[in-house]
């Protein structure tokens, strides 16, 4: 039922929580996530929570430390405004961020619209406007790493095919970082070559270096694998940090496989440009980086504009009500999976709403969630039993 009267935003609560991760350290560096039997990392992830004079209350958890801090530059701007008024604070929200990369806007603008759904009782995606309601995912490994789980590029054959068995119809390869000797061009290869001959034919097959190729060179020999082996894309692939529209112009130019690029271009301009320079293929979107669904779902347009396909960065619930009202899209990346341990997913979720592997049907699909809002329901005595004791109240 449609509410008659306007609500207004009168508090808003941002949590800080940590969670374990079993089995899980880092690689040499401490950046990427690996497989390691016996170690526990802990994450921080944050809850928000925007209530309102009518009692409905808009709810979301994810991002990160640095974007959260940027919520305290706009907070109180929120209280005593219109919820649904999404895009009037998503515009003034911006431009008050101008001098970042604006990642503090994507939980807020995602619980907003979590609040709308509920405001309306309507999921979110036939608020956006439903394409579809199902749709295929594709395995997205964690790094490779030393420790016995995917160590060789055998391993990483053998882990595509136990997904194929699982139903899933993409694989992801994370390679290998961390040091100079882990980055090893040769094992990079050998991967691409092991698990195109394992599944290939079966697959569709994608890489992604996460920018850890440290030469122009290197991404192209890669690349050139990635060709003879059919790939789906080539993503990201080394140091410049997936920004240069030259260097990606030039790099398409000498290959045959698609390139993904935008994960790491912040800002609804600078994207355009990189499409319009010609410097990828595929583009990404992820509404806790791009200003939430209401960001995504502009970078969506745009790429439908332009004849090209955009494909959401990382798993979750906000993320499964965009693709569900986006034609131009592929796949549902399920990340970060393994052979011996679990996705980064968090047990914040009461019910049966999953990110873990055994959420894929047997035909490679997973659904969008049918409740109001987000359609989930999360698990508030977890997220307060493990809170850090950072929080902050806007009211």
């Amino acid at each position: 039922m449609i509410e008659s009267v306007q609500p207004v935003i009168t508090r808003i609560e941002s949590i800080e929580f940590s969670y374990p991760l079993e089995d899980i350290g880092t690689d040499q560096h401490g950046f990427n996530l690996i497989y390691e039997p016996g170690t526990v990392t802990e994450r921080k992830l944050f809850a928000i929570k925007i209530h309102t004079d009518t009692g409905v209350t808009g709810e979301y958890v994810g991002g990160n430390s640095p974007g959260a801090a940027q919520i305290n530059t706009f907070a109180d701007y929120l209280v005593g405004k219109n919820p649904l008024a999404r895009e009037r604070h998503w515009s003034e929200i911006k431009r008050a961020l101008r001098k970042y990369d604006r990642m503090g806007i994507g939980p807020v603008d995602i619980a907003l619209w979590d609040l709308a759904g509920k405001f309306y009782d309507s999921p979110i995606h036939e608020l956006l406007g439903t394409y579809q309601t199902e749709f295929p995912a594709y395995a997205s490994t964690y790094h490779g790493d030393e420790n016995g789980g995917l160590e060789t590029p055998e391993d990483f054959a053998n882990f595509a095919e136990e997904c194929y068995s699982q139903g899933f119809l993409g694989f992801k390869i994370h390679g290998w970082g961390g040091s100079e000797g882990s980055r090893d061009i040769d094992r990079e290869i050998d991967a691409v070559n092991a698990v195109g001959e394992r599944v290939g034919d079966r697959m569709d097959l994608m890489l992604d270096p996460a920018c850890e190729y440290e030469t122009f060179g290197d991404a192209l020999k890669v690349g050139r694998a990635c060709d003879a082996q059919g790939f789906f894309w080539y993503e990201d692939p080394y140091r410049d940090g997936g920004l240069s529209q030259h260097s990606h112009r030039k790099l398409r130019q000498k290959l045959e496989t698609p390139i993904l690029q935008t994960e790491h271009v912040r800002g609804l301009e600078s994207y355009t440009d990189f499409i319009d320079g010609e410097s990828t293929d595929f583009v990404r979107a992820d509404p806790e980086y791009d200003g939430g669904i209401t960001g995504a779902m502009k970078r969506a347009r745009i790429a439908e504009g332009h004849g090209l396909d955009v494909e959401f960065h990382a798993p979750g619930p906000a993320h499964r009500h965009c693709i569900a009202a986006t034609r131009n899209t592929n796949y549902y990346e399920l990340a970060l999976v393994h052979p011996y341990c679990q996705n980064t997913q968090p047990q914040v979720y009461d019910g049966e709403y999953s990110d873990m592997m055994d959420t894929v049907s047997e035909d490679g699909t997973v659904t969008v969630p049918d409740g109001p809002g987000l359609g989930v329901d999360y698990d508030w005595d977890y997220i307060q039993d493990h809170t850090t004791g950072s929080v902050h109240v806007y009211e």
